[in-house]
């Protein structure tokens, strides 16, 4: 598989639902249209912030085959397949190439814990049954295993068409870890950092990106600092890296932070539904308040 170019910031896609929970193709493909528009350079649909964990394998294919026809080659699009089971993942990513996804991420399996080995061949099999690129999708605080440096440079090695890694991990050691020691022994191996406050961290240690939730309602904060560093603009990078700064409360208001987000998203200009699949909750109204006041804080919103 020749070399897949991907870099910049991704945003972990809403998925937009009515109060029912029944996908809301309109709403979507406005969202769509203003990440577009905001010159963002990738869309992930069905990560974490996409609620996959709470959809049937209907709903999963719906949202997937919508978006990429809504988006229509304008710039990548990457499909969440990750599942327990690997005959599932392997479902997922055949839908994923046969609707037209440019690549799919891929967490690991989660509930039982498994061994390196049974790791290792989960993914070797889904990388030999889906022709796409594939990026792992590392999230130890929620699937209960690390992928770990060695295990990822094993598969990045054996597995041309495996090309890079979403970290989404509380700490830069690792991250780092695989830029100096995966990129290093494979140059063309894509390192995105998956919380927002490492995104510049990792670019400034030679990873490609981030894919941040908040490039969905405060996109110029992390192409902001994706571009001051292209241009090595330290003034513009730090002050865009202290907004980013004040915008990270808002991964503790709630949990999951989903509803939020879409709140985030219509407080900042469309009128979208802000409805969540249970068994997520809405906010409750005191948590929109401090979700306002952390946008004011970060002059995502303006002072009252």
């Amino acid at each position: 598989m020749q070399s897949f170019k991907l870099k910049g910031v991704i945003p972990p896609v809403p998925t937009i639902v009515d109060q029912t929970g029944a996908f809301d193709p309109k709403g979507m493909a406005a969202l769509l249209e203003r990440e577009v528009a905001a010159g963002i350079h990738g869309l992930l649909i069905l990560g974490s912030g996409g609620e996959f964990c709470h959809m049937n394998t209907a709903m999963r294919k719906e949202v997937a085959e919508f978006c990429v026809r809504q988006v229509a080659g304008r710039i990548p699009v990457l499909i969440g397949i990750g599942a327990s089971a690997t005959a599932e993942v392997i479902e997922l990513g055949r839908h994923a190439q046969s609707c037209g996804a440019d690549a799919v991420l891929v967490v690991n399996p989660y509930y039982a814990t498994l061994s390196q080995r049974a790791l290792i061949q989960h993914y070797k099999t889904v990388a030999a049954a889906v022709d796409l690129p594939i990026l792992l999708y590392n999230f130890p605080a929620l699937t209960g295993q690390e992928l770990t440096v060695d295990l990822v440079q094993e598969l990045a090695l054996a597995c041309p068409n495996i090309v890079g890694i979403k970290d989404t991990v509380d700490t830069m050691s690792h991250t780092r870890a695989l830029v100096t020691e995966v990129k290093g022994a494979r140059p063309d191996f894509l390192v995105f950092s998956g919380f927002d406050e490492y995104m510049l961290d990792t670019l400034l240690i030679g990873g490609d990106g981030g894919i941040p939730a908040t490039a969905n309602f405060a996109p110029e904060v992390t192409l902001g600092i994706y571009d001051a560093i292209e241009a090595g603009d330290f003034t513009k990078m730090r002050a865009h890296a202290r907004r980013l700064a004040r915008l990270m409360p808002i991964y503790g208001l709630d949990q999951p932070f989903f509803g939020l987000v879409k709140e985030a998203i219509r407080l900042t200009g469309s009128d979208l539904s802000t409805a969540v699949l249970a068994p997520s909750l809405p906010p409750s109204a005191e948590n929109k308040h401090r979700l306002v006041t952390v946008l004011r804080g970060a002059g995502v919103l303006p002072s009252a």
